[in-house]
């Protein structure tokens, strides 16, 4: 194996992990992945209508519904009356799905520094230009290139 394919291999192992640990984790609190970015979202940019937060989530207006139906159930998140298109409704969060809001942040932060707290300036630094760098890549369409096994 070379050491491209020992450096995915690490990255789908860290993904498959990070996925895992995610998962648990927000299932404590009563949250998929999918749920916790609609609260991410509103976390990042205030209320917004359902239209809004499925463009911003690239999904359909029908997964959105059923996102924001389970948060409403689950007492995340309310629809509150549209101030200037009384044919919409903002998504907002409750007291319940700001305390939630503020703690995955604050989790999100504890778990950055375990991973990346003991790790020196430069060797930090450089970690983060290359993994930008793959993204970038990924990004670009890397990813979407076709290939035959032999």
């Amino acid at each position: 194996m070379n050491r491209h394919h020992e450096a995915l291999n690490q990255l789908i192992e860290f993904s498959v992990l990070l996925n895992e640990d995610m998962t648990t984790s927000l299932a404590r609190a009563g949250l998929t992945t999918s749920r916790t970015h609609v609260l991410w979202e509103l976390a990042a940019h205030g209320p917004m209508s359902q239209r809004q937060l499925a463009e911003r989530l690239k999904v359909s207006a029908r997964t959105v519904t059923g996102l924001i139906d389970g948060l409403v159930t689950t007492g995340f998140v309310t629809r509150e009356p549209h101030p200037s298109d009384r044919r919409a409704f903002l998504v907002t969060f409750t007291e319940q799905g700001s305390r939630t809001a503020a703690a995955l942040v604050k989790g999100q932060e504890q778990f950055a520094e375990l991973l990346f707290g003991d790790m020196d300036g430069k060797r930090f630094e450089e970690f983060t230009a290359g993994l930008a760098e793959v993204l970038e890549r990924f990004k670009h369409g890397l990813a979407t290139q076709t290939w035959e096994a032999s």
